[in-house]
């Protein structure tokens, strides 16, 4: 091979050429992934190596991006990056420029770990201070994003089970880095749920994947739901996705129509309810009327017992017999079957010769008078001798 056939070119055409190259033989985007390594900002960028533990490459995400990324990545974070590659032809560099990145679910979940264990020590996950969720609530307040397909189901849900409550829709920010949003939109909510009559509050967001929910494990977040004065119901994603902040609420629904059936009653069934109520009410006051009938007989028949009339004519009739009685025992009856009764001067009704001596007056009565008479002699009665 001559001098003369082999191509020439200067750093700069060499650098370009490489760069060409590059670009028309790589994929113009691709995702990879990687640990983050050494992040700092630099005139507004943010420089960072990508590192798989055996390799690494460096990524610049501009500040222009940076400005539209709800997520920041710090050291050791694991992530997932849309990119695309630079090549500085006046240097030959090759760096990754990041179009977008999400945490990785080793992050994510190491970020949830982090702030359960934390709010955990401080006492802010305490299921027994889950407080009870209302039973007829007037009115309760709905944060989630706007329109969604999660908010129409929970409207559906709440107008088919319990259409007298009222509800309070505050739209929010359900993805990225909108923790902040979000706790200001709880911290207003605090200051007036009074006013609006709010007997609790749902914080719902509809399905993806654990990495869309990481702002739900957000410490400051939590920290706010947690102190809130009226019970929280959270119906985040689905029943296999867990948040510190479904820790921190009162209740955890699977899904945010879960969290409605959960706080909002069945017509159906209250209905059903109070029609047995009443049958049990109708028993109760038939049981109660019997009674009183019972009792009020019961009195009319001891008020007939205690009558005045009655009364006065049970005495008349105990008089009647006492009269009979007394007529029986009278001494006047005796004397007129022909015995006489004896008394002493004194006037002392005489039965037998004990305290009689000769010579005492005495007195004797018959049925048609009396007579007065002298002690002239006494007989003792014989005593009879026993049968041997």
């Amino acid at each position: 091979m001559t001098a003369e056939s082999i191509p020439s070119y200067s750093v700069f055409e060499l650098n370009a050429a490489i760069g060409n190259l590059i670009e028309r033989g790589f994929a113009p985007r691709f995702l990879v992934r990687a640990t983050v390594s050494k992040p700092q900002i630099k005139k507004g960028h943010l420089w960072l190596s990508l590192t798989d533990g055996e390799a690494s490459i460096s990524a610049v995400i501009w500040s222009s991006k940076l400005k539209q990324l709800s997520y920041k990545p710090k050291e050791g974070e694991g992530v997932t990056v849309v990119g695309k590659l630079n090549f500085w032809a006046a240097r030959a560099i090759l760096n990754v420029q990041v179009l977008d990145i999400r945490p990785s679910l080793s992050t994510v979940l190491r970020q949830f770990e982090i702030v359960r264990d934390q709010l955990i020590e401080e006492g802010l996950i305490n299921i027994d201070k889950h407080r009870a969720l209302p039973t007829f609530p007037e009115a309760i307040a709905i944060l989630t994003s706007q329109p969604s397909s999660a908010l129409a189901d929970m409207l559906k849900t709440a107008k088919d089970r319990w259409p007298l409550t009222r509800l309070i829709i505050l739209p929010i920010p359900v993805q990225g880095n909108v923790g902040k949003e979000i706790r200001s939109t709880i911290e207003k909510l605090a200051n007036c749920y009074k006013t609006l009559g709010l007997k609790a509050i749902v914080i719902a967001r509809g399905g993806g994947s654990r990495e869309d929910l990481m702002v739900f494990d957000d410490e400051d977040l939590c920290r706010e739901v947690a102190n809130f004065p009226i019970p929280v119901i959270t119906g985040i994603g689905h029943e296999d996705d867990l948040t510190v902040l479904d820790l921190v609420a009162d209740h955890r629904a699977a899904t945010p129509t879960a969290a409605i059936v959960a706080l909002l009653p069945n017509q159906s069934e209250v209905q059903l309810q109070l029609l047995n109520r009443r049958d049990k009410l109708d028993d109760q006051f038939n049981w109660h009327i019997r009674q009183e009938k019972q009792c009020l007989s019961q009195r009319h028949n001891e008020l007939n017992n205690y009558s005045p009339l009655k009364l006065i004519k049970q005495k008349k009739i105990n008089l009647s017999h006492r009269a009979s009685i007394l007529e029986a025992l009278s001494p006047d009856l005796w004397l007129s079957r022909g015995f006489a009764m004896v008394k002493s001067s004194q006037g002392k009704a005489i039965h037998s010769l004990e305290g009689i001596s000769l010579k005492d007056k005495l007195k004797i009565y018959f049925s048609d008078g009396e007579i007065e008479a002298k002690t002239e002699a006494i007989y003792p009665k014989r005593p009879t001798k026993e049968k041997q």
